[in-house]
């Protein structure tokens, strides 16, 4: 979650009013929460009795930008449906073992997911998340071999790039690229291909002049390495 750049809370949602399962299976299974979360010094608060019928979980809620919640990440320990289905294993004594049961899911739904990481982003993602991270915007038809040159170079290091070559006005690709939020429109005319330069123009509209192909590369490979998870807030 950090990676994406959420903050997020931590709760222990317990057993419910209807559930299966013995005292006993959940004092273990609930204990196991606890230990872990303590193992890895998460704060957590008690949601008393919003447990799963058959176990307790932690949940994970997001905070947006808007400073929303979302459940989407949740573990769940599970001792009575192994029993349930009568499940069992053979352990290294030979003997057989009944497993317990972790339901475990790292994002939630997908597409809940997807959704609150829109709205986080309000669909400007950072260049290492957008689909698309620059686009190469020529002026004239005469240098669209430059401009796909360009590109090649760029895609060759794994970036992603797009080549908008259609017949319109520079104003309108740069417009309708800023419409889709893409980091870096990239314009390429007559001086640009006799110079081996570039003219990046940010999504916020700064303009950058003269950028050799190469500095630029360098540029956008640095903004596009996944940040490293921050310490839990």
């Amino acid at each position: 979650m950090a990676v994406f750049g959420f903050d997020y809370e931590v709760e222990l949602s317990t057993r419910p009013e209807k559930s299966i399962g013995s005292d006993a299976e959940w004092e273990l299974a609930t204990n196991a929460l606890v230990n872990a979360m303590q193992a890895k010094n998460l704060p957590y608060h008690v949601c008393a009795g919003e447990g799963a019928f058959y176990g307790p979980k932690i949940d994970i809620k997001l905070k947006d930008a808007l400073n929303r919640r979302w459940q989407c990440a949740t573990i769940q320990c599970d001792f009575t449906l192994p029993e349930r289905f009568d499940l069992a294993y053979v352990g290294a004594d030979g003997e057989r073992h009944r497993p317990v049961m972790l339901h475990r899911v790292i994002l939630g739904s997908l597409e809940r997911f997807i959704g609150v990481l829109v709205e986080h982003f309000a669909g400007a993602f950072p260049v290492w998340l957008a689909p698309v991270q620059a686009v190469i915007l020529p002026i004239t038809d005469r240098v669209h071999g430059y401009a796909a040159e360009v590109a090649q170079a760029l895609r060759a290091a794994g970036l992603r790039i797009e080549v908008d070559a259609k017949p319109e006005t520079l104003r309108y690709k740069i417009r309708e690229a800023q419409v889709q939020k893409i980091p870096y429109m990239v314009i390429v005319g007559d001086r640009e291909a006799a110079n081996r330069t570039l003219a990046p123009r940010l999504r916020d509209g700064t303009e950058l002049k003269d950028v050799p192909l190469e500095a630029f590369l360098s540029r956008l490979q640095e903004e596009s390495r996944i940040p490293s998870p921050g310490k839990f807030s």
